[in-house]
Formats: C-alpha cells, sequence, structure tokens
C-alpha cells in the first residue's frame, strides 16, 4: 500500500504501524528514514526565523495564499498514493485537509483521505487505531496502542497518591511572541505527570494570553515548548520571554523550576512519542519519582544562555 503522510506525527504512527510511506511532509525528520522520502508539501514561513517574525509570516500567509503550506501536486501524483495522512487540528502546524482535498482533485490516482484532530491521549490511540485499519494492519495497532496505555498508567500508578499541595501549579508554553498557553493533550498530560494545569481545560485548543494572565496565575513550574522549535531553537528565542516584566519573579523562575522542552519533536507531535511527553515531564515534575528527563528533550531555563548578536 502506496501512503503519503503530511505531517510529523502521522510518519511516526504509519512507521510504528511497520510501513515506510513513498511521500511525507517537508519537516517529517524522525524516524531518520523519513528524511530521505520525497517532500509533498512545502512551508510560506521560514521555520528558522524568530517567533515573532513567523508569527508576523503566518498572518501574512493566511491574508496572501489562504493558508501556510501548499502541495507540490505533481510529486504527489508521481507518487501515486492509495492513501493520504493529513490533519484537520490545526492549519499552522501542518498542511489542512481542504488543501490537501484540492490537490487530490488534480491527480490521476484516487486515494483515501484520512484526517486525524487529536485532542488528547485518547484521540491520539485512536488515530493510531485508525491508520492500522486503513493500512490493514490492525493487530500491530492494537499492540503499540496496548504498549503506549501500559507506559501512561505506570505513569499514573506514581503519582495518583500526591495530594494537591504536592502538585505544582504549571504552565505551559507552546509559543513566545505572542505567549500561548498549550491546550489538546497538555492539562491531561500535566495531571497524569502529578501537576495542577490551571490555564487550560482538557481538549481546549492552544490561544494566545495575555501575559497578565500568566503572571496572575504565578506558575510553581514553567515550560517553554514552541512548537516547531527544538532546544536549540528554543534557546535563541528566550529572550522573548525572559524580558517579559515579572519574568524574574515568577515562582518557578525564584525556584528555578523553568524549563524548556523539545516543543518540535515531542510537546506539539500529536503521535506515539506523546507518551515520551509525559515521562519528560514526569521527570521535570518530580524528580525524587521519575528518572531526570534526556538533556536532549529538556533543560532548566537557567541552564540555556541568553541570546547574544555574537
Amino acid at each position: 500500500m502506496r501512503v503519503v503522510s503530511l505531517l510529523p506525527s502521522a510518519t511516526e504512527i504509519v512507521y510504528a504501524l511497520g510501513v515506510e510511506p513513498v511521500g511525507v511532509s517537508h519537516e517529517c525528520d524522525h524516524p531518520p528514514a523519513a528524511r530521505e522520502l520525497p517532500a509533498v508539501n512545502f512551508s510560506r514561513v521560514d521555520p528558522e526565523a524568530s517567533s515573532e517574525e513567523i508569527d508576523a509570516q503566518v498572518q501574512e500567509a493566511e491574508r496572501e495564499h489562504g493558508g501556510v503550506y501548499g502541495i507540490d501536486v505533481d510529486v504527489l501524483d508521481d507518487l501515486e498514493p492509495d492513501v493520504i495522512v493529513t490533519q484537520g487540528i490545526c492549519d499552522v502546524c501542518a498542511v489542512d485537509e481542504v488543501v490537501v482535498a484540492e490537490a487530490v482533485e488534480e491527480i490521476d490516482a484516487d486515494p483515501e483521505i484520512l484526517t486525524t484532530d487529536p485532542h488528547s491521549l485518547d484521540d491520539v490511540f485512536g488515530d493510531v487505531e485508525r491508520v492500522g485499519a486503513a493500512l490493514d494492519r490492525p493487530e500491530r495497532a492494537a499492540e503499540v496502542v496496548a504498549d503506549l496505555r501500559e507506559r501512561v498508567d505506570a505513569v499514573r500508578e506514581r503519582t495518583t497518591d500526591l495530594p494537591a499541595a504536592e502538585r505544582p501549579r504549571t504552565a505551559v508554553l507552546d509559543w513566545l511572541a505572542p505567549p500561548m498557553v498549550a491546550g489538546h493533550w497538555v492539562p491531561e498530560i500535566v495531571d497524569i505527570a502529578g501537576g495542577e494545569y490551571g490555564m487550560a481545560d482538557p481538549g481546549d485548543r492552544s490561544r494566545p494570553r495575555e501575559w497578565a494572565d500568566v503572571r496572575a496565575y504565578d506558575p510553581e513550574l514553567l515550560v517553554a515548548g514552541p512548537c516547531g522549535f527544538d532546544l536549540d531553537q528554543t534557546r535563541e528565542n528566550l529572550d522573548d520571554l525572559r524580558e517579559r516584566p515579572g519574568y524574574a519573579d515568577l515562582a518557578a523562575v525564584e525556584a528555578e523550576r523553568a524549563w524548556a522542552v523539545d516543543g518540535h519533536h515531542l510537546l506539539n507531535r500529536p503521535g506515539p512519542r506523546l507518551v515520551e511527553t509525559l515521562e519528560v515531564l514526569a521527570g521535570v515534575l518530580h524528580p525524587d519519582r521519575f528518572p531526570a528527563p534526556p538533556e536532549s528533550f529538556a533543560r532548566p531555563l537557567s541552564d540555556l544562555a541568553p541570546r547574544t548578536d555574537a
């Protein structure tokens, strides 16, 4: 079966099911073999720009082109897909299903378009099962989901006895300029990992928030995990956070409990590695109960040097 995946999380699902896609998105980089496959879509935004510049470019792309992403129809036609996996959760994160449907009308193949729209861990597990069914891998999908649920339960079992006083008031920012409080699966993950998440409910969409709201909430644990940014790119944009009024007075900063977490590979990628995100956040929230997270995925902000012009 010839599969095209148009977002990194779906690519990881497809590989986890034992299927190698014939084409992927320009952002698909895990597993490493995905980097060698033809890219079917393109972005109108420079991913190496600052968070503020990217925000401006996104708005311009929406005004001028109706969206951030486009499809290379010639590449898609050459790949002759049987199934295309896309998403409907966010037209800034990956190519939208409407754009995909318009492109399919221009090619000879007549593929099934499978759209993911996850807002919780259960939604992600359901996507694994739906993709597994579409790719004739239902048994493998059941095995993958069972393993993921077992890992989630292992974390939950070690935090269920925590009293409220030992659950740090937590804020996760998935964009820095403007500041956005992470929603979707993040409130659920923080709760399972042993934190209190008071700025969004499970399933809420991520949305911009006034910095004054973050200051009023005064998180005891602060996580910066901008969507699409790994730790190096987050480091380059930390002044967008550090230079905000009252940042140094936040409880999390005073207690040296402000962290950067890889927003590109973990926090904002709703595929199998969301469970790894849970394990990382558990280590950040409760280092007495869980192993320290790998430095490749999470670092204290105090360890990351401020951005300089040098």
